[in-house]
């Protein structure tokens, strides 16, 4: 009996340490399972740990891409624009294709092309696809939010609606274009003299000083104005009235006559700032059409194929010979060409896609050299 009792305790610690061993045993391969888990877990943090440290040395690199952060280098590039007071990038945008030629999407990317490349000018007409343009830029301000930064300048006369420049169609033009534009003031109101023979000018000028008193515009522009008429005009600004600063003028490398030696001298005495228009004849000077085949049956085309002659083309083989001497395109040379011109300020150009921008703004940062300005002058007799 007492041998079966010890033999039955016996049992029982066997089975007991063998539980024991069992559970000690489990118990082992989970903490090792556990270290192993931690293990594997720790060096996978680290990995990351190491591919962010990674990832940062080598955006930290001397060799790594430069970030452009800050304003544009155009926006330290101003020039005075006469008495006017305003200061402008010597490159004003010209909407006269939108609306036109080229849709409200398309002008908005155009228009931040320029202002990313430190642009702040733009130039329209009431008379721009009978104000579309005029509703394109307006939208554009508004929804960039960047009117304060944008100097506008608004050509007046030649809508249908408030033709000539008469007392009652100059305040109704000033205010239908103020709303097209989505803004309450204009910073240079250009009055264009092509569409109104009649109206006398003082007569306009003592409109547009209500303009002016009222806070509408800021500054007076004269487009089509001969050199006597711009005398007068100065001599009523002595009496009062307020003073043309700005000249709008067609000239560039192929066309000079209208900016005739009268017209230089007086604007030159007035110290009037000269933006020229047509800088690119249309486009012509561009060196993209060379052919009747490219210009079509278009009006612009009809004005581009008019140069599609002798002169025409020795003038365009001069802009590729210096554009190929300083690396820029055919249209920057054209540009270069107007901003070494004495008077020139500013230059108006206007542009089918954002890389027309970029050809264009190439232009003012080049600097012609005599004999490549005599080359160009040579070639465009």
């Amino acid at each position: 009996m007492v041998t079966d009792v010890a033999r039955l305790a016996y049992s029982r610690r066997t089975r007991r340490g063998a539980a024991d061993t069992v559970s000690a045993h489990l118990s082992r391969l989970v903490v090792r399972g556990w270290q192993r888990v931690h293990t594997q877990s720790h060096t996978h943090t680290h990995t990351e740990s190491a591919l962010r440290a990674s990832a940062g040395a080598a955006a930290s690199h001397p060799s790594a891409p430069i970030p452009v952060q800050g304003p544009p280098v155009g926006s330290a590039v101003r020039v005075a624009l006469g008495e006017s007071g305003l200061s402008v990038f010597p490159l004003i945008l010209g909407g006269a294709e939108f609306g036109w030629n080229v849709d409200l999407e398309s002008s908005h990317d155009i228009l931040d092309a320029y202002l990313l490349r430190g642009g702040n000018a733009v130039h329209t007409s009431d008379a721009y696809s009978a104000g579309r343009s005029e509703h394109i830029i307006g939208q554009w301000l508004h929804s960039r939010g960047v009117r304060d930064d944008i100097v506008l300048t608004v050509r007046v006369g030649g809508h249908p609606d408030n033709p000539g420049l008469g007392p009652v169609s100059l305040v109704r033009a000033v205010e239908a274009s103020l709303v097209r534009l989505d803004t309450d003031r204009i910073d240079v109101l250009t009055l264009d003299a092509m569409t109104d023979s009649a109206t006398a000018l003082e007569d306009t000028l003592a409109t547009v000083e209500w303009l002016v008193e009222s806070g509408k515009v800021r500054a007076i522009g004269a487009a089509g104005y001969t050199a006597a008429q711009l005398v007068e005009a100065r001599i009523l600004s002595s009496a009062g009235y307020p003073r043309l600063t700005v000249l709008d003028v067609p000239f560039n490398v192929l066309r000079r006559h209208e900016f005739d030696a009268d017209l230089r001298l007086v604007a030159g005495a007035q110290g009037m700032a000269v933006t020229p228009s047509h800088a690119l004849e249309h486009g012509f000077l561009s060196g993209r059409h060379r052919s009747r085949v490219r210009t079509g049956l278009s009006v612009r085309g009809a004005q581009m194929a008019a140069h599609l002659n002798r002169r025409g083309s020795r003038t365009l083989r001069a802009l590729d010979e210096v554009g190929v001497e300083l690396g820029v395109p055919d249209a920057a040379v054209a540009v270069a060409w107007l901003l070494s011109q004495r008077l020139v300020t500013a230059p108006i150009v206007n542009a089918y896609a954002p890389a027309h921008v970029e050809e264009l703004v190439q232009g003012v940062g080049v600097r012609l050299s005599r004999a490549q300005l005599a080359e160009i002058g040579r070639a465009s007799q």
